[in-house]
Formats: C-alpha cells, structure tokens, sequence
C-alpha cells in the first residue's frame, strides 16, 4: 500500500523556512473542515513540511489565506515537552509534501484592497423640446 494523503484547506500562516543539516524545509499549516456528526464548524489544523526545490516553490506561491490542494506522505513527528516540569512525550501528524495546487483567486491582502467607493448620483437633465 501506498502512504499517500491528500487535503484541502487555507493556509494558515505564511510558509516558513529552516535549514536542517545541508538541506532547507520549509513549514506551514493549513486549516481543513473537521467531520461533525452535529454540523458543528470545527477546523483541524494541519502541519505541511516541504523540502529542498519544493519548498522554493511554496516560498515563491504559498500565503496565508490561500486555498491549497496538498498532496504528500503522512508522517509522525515525536518529541518532548515539558508540561508541569515532567517530560511528557508528544506525537503529532505532519505531511511530507509531494505536490500542491493552489486553488481560486489569490486573496488580496488588506493592506493592498482598494476601499470602495459608493456610485455617485447623476442629476437627469429634463429634455428641451424646441
């Protein structure tokens, strides 16, 4: 079988790049409508990790507020946190991204909306008749 996940969400922040050893990733989550059994509005918010060429081309096209199409490898990140002053061992899910498509129109960001104006009213000139 094949470790493959697809999604489809909004980007919940603009992606993030780090260096890992001589290679780069980069970092992201996107916000997916949880299942409810009560029509409840529940996001799950997912973490992506792209790395090397791939993680170029999100830096190049992926902004927060984007609606994506994230293909890629499920995997488990484990780690320790401290909760309490006691070491408690944490696991969380995370794709390996493979491919994305970016889907609809690019969201414009406030800082660049032009605000809208109302229509202005024309006076109707009454016809002269001669």
């Amino acid at each position: 079988m094949n470790n493959q996940i697809t999604i489809v969400g909004h980007v919940g922040q603009n992606p993030i790049e780090r260096s890992v050893a001589d290679d780069k990733v980069v970092k992201f989550s996107v916000a997916v409508k949880e299942f409810s059994t009560n029509n409840e509005k529940k996001t799950m918010w997912i973490d992506v990790d792209a790395w090397n060429k791939l993680g170029d081309l999100v830096m190049e096209n992926v902004t927060k507020g984007r609606e994506v199409a994230i293909t890629g490898r499920l995997a488990i990140n484990q780690f320790t946190k401290e909760e309490d002053g006691v070491l408690v061992k944490m696991s969380k899910p995370v794709i390996k991204l493979t491919s994305f498509h970016l889907c609809g129109a690019r969201p414009i960001p406030v800082s660049e909306a032009v605000a809208e104006e109302k229509p202005v009213k024309r006076k109707r000139l009454a016809a002269v008749n001669s």
